[in-house]
């Protein structure tokens, strides 16, 4: 409260013990409608010493009554007189500071955000804040600062005119545009944004909430943990979305591992048959390949040891393999989309586990890949031919969108059977010669 408010109405409408009192009558002037008055009040549940303070107020009786109606235009027209304040609100102000009208607030920071949209003239950007999700991010990201918002959107409008690139490195990029090598690094403001509209464009991800059946036939719900089994997240997904956009994030890390592939004639050093290769992700963006892929099968395993197996045991006569090493990083998903956009047919196999389901998945869904022996037929086959090969079953299921049948015999068994040890039956579909 301002002790230094006229004497006069300290004792009128002051004092701790008309705090609750004062604090009603301030709400009635901020919720009031926009272009609307505040007149009459009527204030209920009052105690004994609010009721005598507002009839003193209003030149009433000092009646006992636990509701009161106040007449504002009345009590405006008397403080005026009497040279304590101007109004009520007035009144009030003086005594407990500003009072803020939130109707007026939410029209004024709806106009203000309505300006930072509108003076966006990257088309992505532009979307993305149309969103609820995407307004709100850049809210937060620029802590509800309206000026500092605008800033961030033009300096993400810079970097995206130059998107996408052809192999340049994220620091390059933050340096020749924004004048700074880690103005993109991983959690600034302006690489969120980026990065955000970059994945405007891509497939959505599989919901984590959607449903999946038991054993029973009947649905259960995936949690939080499924999704932790995803190791492509955080500034792993934000590496692979850079490599989309053709910039370079630790671009040696994790090369993808290939045997076979398609190319002309020209790069068979490159690509020499028979033996396994690795291919970074900067060679990837940088240099692409001459895939000669159209109609070509294209076989995609989830471990190394088989890509080993294979080439141990056709060689050069090998059909094309990749394998993803687990969930793909941004290497083995640019030599994926290269290869699909070349004409491939993909074909996947992986672990007969949740996590080998939720990278089928993402196979399938993300570069139109079609299962490999990878099935409820074949899951159900490999349990009873060799049930040695079997381990315990553990985590949240996951389903698999390309066969809902093979969740639930996976349930029902309750047995993991890892890739390496489907070796003979793989083996049949990559005789190449």
């Amino acid at each position: 409260m301002n002790d230094q408010a006229d004497p006069r109405l300290q004792r009128l409408l002051g004092g701790e013990h008309l705090a609750l009192l004062r604090k009603r009558l301030r709400q009635r002037f901020e919720r009031a409608p926009l272009g609307g008055t505040v007149d009459p009040i009527r204030v209920a549940g009052l105690s004994a010493e609010e009721h005598a303070t507002l009839a003193s107020l209003l030149g009433r009786p000092q009646r006992r009554s636990k509701s009161l109606q106040i007449n504002v235009r009345q009590v405006d027209a008397d403080l005026l007189h009497s040279g304590i304040a101007t109004s009520l609100r007035d009144a009030l102000e003086k005594l407990d500071g500003p009072i803020v009208h939130l109707a007026g607030m939410r029209l004024h920071l709806q106009t203000v955000w309505s300006g930072v949209i509108e003076g966006c003239r990257h088309s992505g950007l532009a979307s993305l804040l149309l969103t609820p999700e995407g307004i709100g991010l850049l809210k937060r990201i620029a802590r509800r600062d309206a000026i500092a918002a605008s800033e961030l959107c033009r300096r993400a409008e810079e970097v995206l005119r130059y998107l996408p690139a052809k192999g340049i490195t994220r620091s390059q990029l933050a340096a020749d545009v924004l004048g700074d090598a880690h103005a993109l690094d991983n959690g600034r403001g302006v690489a969120t944004l980026v990065l955000a509209v970059w994945r405007q464009t891509a497939t959505p991800a599989d919901d984590p909430a959607a449903p999946v059946a038991n054993e029973d036939g009947k649905t259960i719900r995936k949690s939080s943990e499924d999704i932790d089994l995803i190791p492509a997240g955080g500034a792993e997904r934000a590496r692979e979305t850079w490599a989309r956009a053709g910039v370079l994030v630790n671009e040696l890390a994790r090369p993808a591992l290939s045997l076979n592939l398609p190319t002309s004639g020209t790069e068979s050093d490159r690509w020499r048959l028979g033996e396994p290769a690795y291919a970074s992700l900067r060679s990837l963006l940088r240099s692409p390949p001459r895939w000669d892929a159209t109609g070509r099968n294209v076989y995609v395993c989830e471990n190394p040891n088989l890509l080993a197996i294979a080439a141990d045991r056709w060689g050069a006569g090998c059909a094309p393999l990749v394998c993803t090493d687990g969930m793909p990083a941004a290497a083995q998903r640019c030599l994926l989309a290269q290869l699909a956009q070349a004409g491939a047919r993909l074909y996947y196999h992986g672990d007969f586990d949740w996590p080998g389901l939720r990278i089928g998945n993402h196979i399938m869904r993300e570069h139109g890949a079609e299962p490999w022996r990878f099935g409820a037929v074949d899951y159900i086959a490999a349990v009873r031919t060799a049930p040695s090969l079997a381990h315990p079953l553990g985590g949240k299921a996951v389903e698999a969108a390309w066969d809902g049948a093979l969740t639930l015999a996976m349930l029902q068994h309750r047995v993991a059977i890892a890739e390496e040890a489907l070796a003979a039956s793989l083996l049949q579909d990559l005789d190449d010669r």
